[in-house]
């Protein structure tokens, strides 16, 4: 059986004054990615670069000296410009326009060296150190997807990709890994 993903919306109580730390840690990790796409784009005149170790390479320690973030979310805004490069890349040679990858919706990729998954919170890393946030349970999530996925432990989280939504939250979606099948949730963050 192949991996299953599934997503599970789960507010999360930021603390006071912490959501400005997640704010500004989305604008440096953008600043990452979109840095790197630029120096990586080089349609039409050379061939674009697609390799991550080489742009973690030429732009790692500059962007680790431009921004206040942790090694791991440096090279996760690396490698996200890369894939968007890749995929930009691979429209080309279909004969498809594109143009080089701009990155300025809400989003950070967090993984088990940049986020620590709980059943009932999250410390992420931010340009101010680490912030925990609990998870707004239901009083009983029995039958829900919180209950059948987030707090089952069965399931193992390993990564997942901080948003902003339209509503003024911020959507924390862990990969849940577990035998056989992967399962995404979703935390909304309120930031008030």
């Amino acid at each position: 059986m192949g991996d299953v993903i599934r997503t599970v919306k789960v507010k999360l109580d930021v603390p006071g004054g912490r959501c400005d730390d997640l704010h500004q840690t989305n604008d440096q990790f953008l600043h990452c990615a979109n840095t790197t796409a630029e120096w990586a784009w080089r349609h039409p005149n050379e061939y674009c670069v697609t390799s991550k170790q080489q742009a973690e390479n030429a732009l790692y320690e500059q962007l680790r000296d431009e921004t206040e973030l942790t090694a791991n979310l440096v090279q996760k805004g690396i490698r996200r410009a890369i894939e968007a490069t890749k995929s930009g890349v691979a429209r080309l040679k279909k004969g498809e326009t594109t143009s080089q990858p701009h990155f300025d919706a809400w989003s950070v990729v967090y993984d088990k060296r940049s986020a620590t998954f709980h059943r009932d919170h999250v410390s992420l890393s931010t340009v101010n150190g680490r912030v925990e946030c609990e998870y707004v349970i239901p009083d009983d999530p029995t039958g829900t997807p919180i209950g059948e996925y987030l707090l089952n432990e069965d399931y193992e989280f390993r990564m997942s990709t901080l948003q902003y939504d339209r509503f003024d939250r911020l959507i924390l979606p862990p990969r849940a890994n577990a035998p056989h099948r992967t399962r995404r949730t979703r935390a909304v963050h309120n930031c008030f």
